[in-house]
């Protein structure tokens, strides 16, 4: 039987990066160390497999098809944007497990769409590259991308019920892996709006609390409407982590760091989901 042994959230804000580390300002760096500490918390739980949970972001997937929840089940490369000190070539996938998710959640009403080649971006890309595959134990990391970027989107308590399915597919499977859950994303950001480059500390915090609580149901009562009056366009994305928190239900977690600088595009939010009280 699988098991997940935890969980994460934090940001993928793409402009971190195309400045080199060593070039990096002290709030920089304090983010760098955000990502080592959750890099180094998946290798400290063992971890063999890492589920990345992102966003589409309009690139991978355009107005021709526009998949509600969709799995990488076989081969994958990225990110596709290039970054100072990041590869794009393979991230290997644990094609075993990504199949058998997605068999698991068809036979149990989640109608998986399924990529056999996917080219991911930064929301899944980053954190693959730099908190998952440094770690040796680490062997596949499975890509999990949800509409949660572009209309039509995935309702937010759907994208709750799709942890979920995760979840028991990992525990149904006839493996050991040692799985975590990244959601990756947000938190509060105008994209390409007239309020690009602000933040509302006060909504992403109370995210976070809401992670760390272990307690969804303020954020699944959260309409659309209310998401981008306070979070911004880009706030529709906590989608990505309440599908992390769907994987571990009721678990709670801690705080990693809240970063907030007028010349970054978001509220960058990190934390982390215990497996067990």
């Amino acid at each position: 039987m699988g098991t997940i042994v935890g969980g994460f959230v934090l940001p993928h804000e793409p402009g971190l990066f195309f400045t080199p580390r060593e070039a990096a300002k002290p709030e920089l760096l304090e983010v760098h160390g955000a990502y080592d500490k959750v890099r180094d918390r998946i290798g400290e739980l063992g971890a063999t497999t890492v589920i990345v949970v992102g966003a589409d972001h309009y690139v991978l997937f355009g107005p021709q098809c526009l998949p509600n929840f969709l799995i990488g089940v076989g081969d994958v490369t990225g990110p596709y944007e290039r970054f100072p000190g990041i590869g794009q070539d393979e991230i290997p996938n644990n094609r075993e497990l990504a199949r058998h998710i997605l068999d698991h959640g068809r036979a149990n009403g989640f109608d998986w769409a399924a990529a056999k080649s996917l080219r991911v971006d930064h929301s899944v890309g980053l954190p693959a590259r730099i908190c998952a595959l440094p770690n040796p134990s680490v062997t596949g990391v499975i890509p999990v991308y949800l509409a949660s970027g572009v209309e039509p989107l995935i309702p937010i308590r759907r994208a709750y019920e799709l942890g979920g399915a995760i979840r028991a597919a990992v525990e149904a499977s006839g493996t050991d892996e040692r799985v975590v859950v990244i959601g990756s994303g947000g938190i509060s950001h105008w994209v390409g709006m007239s309020r690009m480059g602000d933040h509302n500390e006060a909504f992403d915090r109370m995210v976070l609390d809401c992670v760390v609580r272990g307690d969804p149901a303020p954020l699944l009562a959260l309409s659309d409407t209310e998401i981008v009056h306070q979070a911004g366009n880009g706030g529709l994305e906590i989608r990505n982590l309440v599908c992390a928190m769907g994987a571990m239900p009721g678990r709670t977690g801690d705080l990693i760091a809240y970063h907030d600088q007028p010349d970054w595009v978001a509220g960058l939010g990190f934390a982390e989901i215990h497996a067990a009280a």
